[in-house]
Protein backbone atom coordinates (compact mmCIF):
# COMPACT_ATOMS: atom_id res chain seq x y z
CA UNK A 1 0.00 0.00 0.00
CA UNK A 2 1.53 3.12 -0.78
CA UNK A 3 1.61 6.53 1.08
CA UNK A 4 -0.62 8.65 -0.64
CA UNK A 5 -1.57 12.39 -1.17
CA UNK A 6 -4.74 12.27 0.61
CA UNK A 7 -4.96 11.67 4.58
CA UNK A 8 -8.03 9.74 5.96
CA UNK A 9 -8.62 10.73 9.90
CA UNK A 10 -11.08 9.49 12.35
CA UNK A 11 -12.91 12.82 13.81
CA UNK A 12 -14.68 10.99 16.82
CA UNK A 13 -15.06 6.65 17.07
CA UNK A 14 -17.93 6.67 19.68
CA UNK A 15 -21.23 4.81 19.78
CA UNK A 16 -24.05 7.93 20.23
CA UNK A 17 -22.96 9.98 23.98
CA UNK A 18 -19.69 9.44 23.26
CA UNK A 19 -16.97 8.24 26.22
CA UNK A 20 -17.28 9.21 28.68
CA UNK A 21 -20.71 9.87 28.88
CA UNK A 22 -21.48 12.70 31.56
CA UNK A 23 -23.86 10.48 33.06
CA UNK A 24 -22.17 7.31 33.54
CA UNK A 25 -19.37 5.96 36.38
CA UNK A 26 -18.78 3.02 34.91
CA UNK A 27 -15.16 1.90 34.49
CA UNK A 28 -14.58 2.73 30.96
CA UNK A 29 -15.76 6.35 31.51
CA UNK A 30 -14.10 6.75 34.60
CA UNK A 31 -11.02 5.49 32.77
CA UNK A 32 -11.36 8.38 29.56
CA UNK A 33 -11.83 11.01 32.36
CA UNK A 34 -8.07 10.33 33.44
CA UNK A 35 -6.43 9.62 30.30
CA UNK A 36 -6.97 11.61 27.23
CA UNK A 37 -6.29 8.66 24.98
CA UNK A 38 -9.40 6.67 25.99
CA UNK A 39 -11.75 9.78 25.05
CA UNK A 40 -13.94 9.36 22.38
CA UNK A 41 -16.38 11.43 20.93
CA UNK A 42 -19.54 10.90 18.18
CA UNK A 43 -18.48 9.19 14.81
CA UNK A 44 -17.35 11.15 11.66
CA UNK A 45 -14.54 10.97 9.41
CA UNK A 46 -12.73 13.31 7.04
CA UNK A 47 -10.83 12.98 3.67
CA UNK A 48 -8.29 15.47 3.20
CA UNK A 49 -6.31 16.34 -0.12
CA UNK A 50 -6.04 19.41 -2.06
CA UNK A 51 -9.64 19.68 -0.75
CA UNK A 52 -11.38 18.75 2.65
CA UNK A 53 -14.27 15.91 2.49
CA UNK A 54 -15.99 15.13 5.58
CA UNK A 55 -18.73 11.92 6.41
CA UNK A 56 -21.18 13.12 8.81
CA UNK A 57 -21.25 15.98 11.17
CA UNK A 58 -21.72 14.89 14.93
CA UNK A 59 -22.79 16.88 17.70
CA UNK A 60 -19.23 16.83 18.18
CA UNK A 61 -17.85 18.49 14.99
CA UNK A 62 -16.97 22.02 16.15
CA UNK A 63 -14.49 21.07 18.76
CA UNK A 64 -13.06 17.97 16.30
CA UNK A 65 -12.38 20.28 13.27
CA UNK A 66 -10.57 22.89 15.84
CA UNK A 67 -8.47 20.00 16.86
CA UNK A 68 -7.63 19.00 13.40
CA UNK A 69 -6.91 22.50 12.92
CA UNK A 70 -10.10 22.67 9.61
CA UNK A 71 -10.24 26.07 8.14
CA UNK A 72 -12.26 25.35 5.13
CA UNK A 73 -15.18 22.25 3.80
CA UNK A 74 -15.41 21.53 0.45
CA UNK A 75 -17.92 18.41 0.56
CA UNK A 76 -20.02 16.84 2.97
CA UNK A 77 -21.07 13.14 2.72
CA UNK A 78 -23.44 11.02 5.56
CA UNK A 79 -24.22 8.07 6.63
CA UNK A 80 -27.13 8.81 8.10
CA UNK A 81 -29.17 11.13 9.61
CA UNK A 82 -29.19 9.79 13.22
CA UNK A 83 -28.77 12.62 15.80
CA UNK A 84 -24.96 11.37 16.62
CA UNK A 85 -24.38 11.77 13.19
CA UNK A 86 -26.06 14.41 12.30
CA UNK A 87 -26.36 16.84 15.27
CA UNK A 88 -23.07 19.00 14.20
CA UNK A 89 -24.49 20.18 11.16
CA UNK A 90 -25.47 23.84 12.64
CA UNK A 91 -21.93 24.48 13.16
CA UNK A 92 -21.26 25.03 9.22
CA UNK A 93 -23.98 27.24 8.66
CA UNK A 94 -21.45 30.16 9.31
CA UNK A 95 -19.15 28.85 7.47
CA UNK A 96 -22.07 29.02 4.30
CA UNK A 97 -22.69 32.55 5.05
CA UNK A 98 -19.46 34.25 5.94
CA UNK A 99 -16.84 32.17 4.17
CA UNK A 100 -18.39 29.78 1.35
CA UNK A 101 -21.19 31.97 0.65
CA UNK A 102 -22.64 29.28 -1.62
CA UNK A 103 -24.24 26.17 -0.80
CA UNK A 104 -22.03 23.14 0.60
CA UNK A 105 -22.19 20.13 -1.52
CA UNK A 106 -23.94 17.71 0.32
CA UNK A 107 -24.03 13.89 -0.61
CA UNK A 108 -26.56 10.97 1.01
CA UNK A 109 -29.26 8.91 0.52
CA UNK A 110 -32.87 10.38 -0.03
CA UNK A 111 -33.45 9.28 3.66
CA UNK A 112 -30.42 10.82 5.09
CA UNK A 113 -31.22 13.88 2.74
CA UNK A 114 -34.43 13.84 4.12
CA UNK A 115 -33.61 13.61 7.41
CA UNK A 116 -30.84 16.65 8.07
CA UNK A 117 -33.77 18.71 5.98
CA UNK A 118 -36.29 18.02 8.41
CA UNK A 119 -33.84 18.57 11.32
CA UNK A 120 -32.42 21.60 10.00
CA UNK A 121 -34.93 23.03 8.21
CA UNK A 122 -33.70 26.61 8.39
CA UNK A 123 -30.37 25.34 6.41
CA UNK A 124 -31.54 23.68 3.61
CA UNK A 125 -30.21 26.92 2.18
CA UNK A 126 -26.86 26.06 3.03
CA UNK A 127 -26.84 22.49 1.38
CA UNK A 128 -26.46 21.51 -2.42
CA UNK A 129 -27.92 18.54 -2.19
CA UNK A 130 -27.19 15.18 -4.36
CA UNK A 131 -28.93 12.07 -3.99
CA UNK A 132 -26.86 8.65 -4.13
CA UNK A 133 -28.84 5.85 -5.01
CA UNK A 134 -27.41 2.12 -3.41
CA UNK A 135 -24.12 1.36 -5.19
CA UNK A 136 -23.69 4.88 -6.87
CA UNK A 137 -20.23 6.34 -6.95
CA UNK A 138 -18.95 10.24 -6.68
CA UNK A 139 -14.87 11.69 -7.42
CA UNK A 140 -14.43 14.09 -5.17
CA UNK A 141 -10.84 15.65 -5.27
CA UNK A 142 -9.47 12.63 -7.06
CA UNK A 143 -10.69 10.14 -4.52
CA UNK A 144 -13.94 7.58 -5.79
CA UNK A 145 -16.39 7.04 -3.03
CA UNK A 146 -19.20 4.50 -3.40
CA UNK A 147 -22.12 4.34 -1.65
CA UNK A 148 -22.75 0.80 -0.24
CA UNK A 149 -26.25 -0.22 1.52
CA UNK A 150 -25.41 -1.71 5.05
CA UNK A 151 -27.65 -3.29 8.01
CA UNK A 152 -28.73 0.00 9.98
CA UNK A 153 -31.20 2.61 9.59
CA UNK A 154 -33.10 2.66 5.92
CA UNK A 155 -31.12 4.60 3.91
CA UNK A 156 -28.24 4.14 5.21
CA UNK A 157 -24.45 3.61 3.52
CA UNK A 158 -20.89 2.83 4.17
CA UNK A 159 -18.53 4.04 2.24
CA UNK A 160 -15.98 2.54 0.13
CA UNK A 161 -13.10 5.15 -0.39
CA UNK A 162 -10.84 4.01 -3.20
CA UNK A 163 -7.66 6.24 -4.37
CA UNK A 164 -4.30 5.11 -6.60
CA UNK A 165 -2.88 3.76 -3.91
CA UNK A 166 -5.69 2.63 -0.95
CA UNK A 167 -9.07 0.67 -1.03
CA UNK A 168 -11.06 1.79 2.86
CA UNK A 169 -14.20 0.67 3.72
CA UNK A 170 -15.89 3.13 6.10
CA UNK A 171 -19.07 1.69 8.07
CA UNK A 172 -19.60 2.84 11.24
CA UNK A 173 -23.39 1.87 11.74
CA UNK A 174 -24.24 -1.79 10.58
CA UNK A 175 -25.12 -4.69 11.24
CA UNK A 176 -23.49 -7.94 9.05
CA UNK A 177 -23.41 -6.56 6.29
CA UNK A 178 -25.67 -7.00 3.14
CA UNK A 179 -24.04 -10.23 0.67
CA UNK A 180 -23.64 -7.81 -1.81
CA UNK A 181 -21.92 -5.09 0.02
CA UNK A 182 -19.54 -7.60 1.46
CA UNK A 183 -18.18 -8.83 -1.40
CA UNK A 184 -17.79 -5.57 -2.71
CA UNK A 185 -15.29 -4.71 0.31
CA UNK A 186 -13.39 -8.21 0.01
CA UNK A 187 -9.61 -7.73 0.71
CA UNK A 188 -9.59 -4.04 1.10
CA UNK A 189 -6.79 -2.59 3.13
CA UNK A 190 -8.59 -1.16 5.58
CA UNK A 191 -11.66 -1.81 7.26
CA UNK A 192 -13.57 0.88 9.82
CA UNK A 193 -16.03 -1.16 10.96
CA UNK A 194 -18.81 -0.62 13.25
CA UNK A 195 -17.88 -2.24 17.08
CA UNK A 196 -20.42 -0.99 19.39
CA UNK A 197 -20.95 -3.57 22.00
CA UNK A 198 -18.22 -5.51 23.60
CA UNK A 199 -19.16 -9.28 23.94
CA UNK A 200 -23.35 -8.71 24.41
CA UNK A 201 -25.51 -7.34 21.46
CA UNK A 202 -28.55 -5.84 22.15
CA UNK A 203 -29.10 -4.72 18.60
CA UNK A 204 -27.72 -7.25 15.81
CA UNK A 205 -29.39 -6.37 13.18
CA UNK A 206 -27.84 -2.66 13.48
CA UNK A 207 -24.99 -3.10 15.00
CA UNK A 208 -21.56 -5.16 15.85
CA UNK A 209 -20.10 -6.58 18.79
CA UNK A 210 -16.36 -6.08 18.90
CA UNK A 211 -16.51 -9.87 18.41
CA UNK A 212 -18.25 -10.03 15.62
CA UNK A 213 -16.92 -7.23 14.00
CA UNK A 214 -13.93 -8.61 14.36
CA UNK A 215 -15.04 -11.92 13.23
CA UNK A 216 -16.78 -10.37 10.05
CA UNK A 217 -13.47 -8.24 8.84
CA UNK A 218 -11.26 -10.90 9.13
CA UNK A 219 -13.06 -13.29 7.50
CA UNK A 220 -13.49 -10.70 4.61
CA UNK A 221 -9.38 -10.89 4.40
CA UNK A 222 -8.82 -7.19 5.06
CA UNK A 223 -5.35 -5.86 5.51
CA UNK A 224 -6.07 -4.30 8.78
CA UNK A 225 -9.27 -3.80 10.89
CA UNK A 226 -10.18 -0.90 13.09
CA UNK A 227 -12.86 -0.63 15.68
CA UNK A 228 -14.95 2.14 15.42
CA UNK A 229 -18.45 3.50 16.94
CA UNK A 230 -17.01 1.69 20.30
CA UNK A 231 -19.30 2.15 22.99
CA UNK A 232 -17.33 0.89 25.62
CA UNK A 233 -20.18 1.31 28.31
CA UNK A 234 -23.34 -0.65 27.03
CA UNK A 235 -23.90 -3.24 28.89
CA UNK A 236 -20.75 -4.95 30.07
CA UNK A 237 -18.00 -1.79 30.28
CA UNK A 238 -14.40 -2.45 28.35
CA UNK A 239 -11.85 -0.30 28.91
CA UNK A 240 -9.48 0.83 26.94
CA UNK A 241 -6.63 -1.01 28.51
CA UNK A 242 -8.89 -3.91 28.60
CA UNK A 243 -9.44 -3.86 24.76
CA UNK A 244 -6.19 -3.52 23.82
CA UNK A 245 -4.77 -6.36 25.76
CA UNK A 246 -7.51 -8.60 24.54
CA UNK A 247 -6.46 -6.98 20.63
CA UNK A 248 -3.02 -8.45 21.23
CA UNK A 249 -3.78 -11.88 20.12
CA UNK A 250 -4.50 -10.30 16.39
CA UNK A 251 -1.15 -8.54 16.30
CA UNK A 252 -1.59 -5.56 14.87
CA UNK A 253 -4.17 -6.78 12.27
CA UNK A 254 -6.66 -5.24 14.60
CA UNK A 255 -7.03 -1.74 15.93
CA UNK A 256 -8.76 0.44 18.02
CA UNK A 257 -9.92 3.60 16.42
CA UNK A 258 -8.70 6.83 18.06
CA UNK A 259 -9.87 10.04 17.86
CA UNK A 260 -7.67 12.32 15.48
CA UNK A 261 -6.17 9.02 14.38
CA UNK A 262 -4.74 9.59 10.61
CA UNK A 263 -4.08 7.14 8.36
CA UNK A 264 -2.44 7.51 4.95
CA UNK A 265 -4.34 6.96 1.68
Amino acid sequence: MGQGKHAFTFMGTAAGCGVPAFFCDCPACNEARLDPRARRGDCGVMVRGERTVLIDTPPDLRHQLLREDVRSIDELLYTHAHFDHLGGLGELEYLVQLVRKAPLPTYGSAEALEGACTEFHYMTYCLDQHELAPFDQVELDGVRYTALPVTHAPGTYGYLIETADTRLFYASDTGKLPAETAERVRGVDIMALDATFWKRNWSPEAHHSVQECIEEGLGLDVGTLYLTHLAMHYDEPVTLAELETYLEQYEGRVKPAADGLTLAL
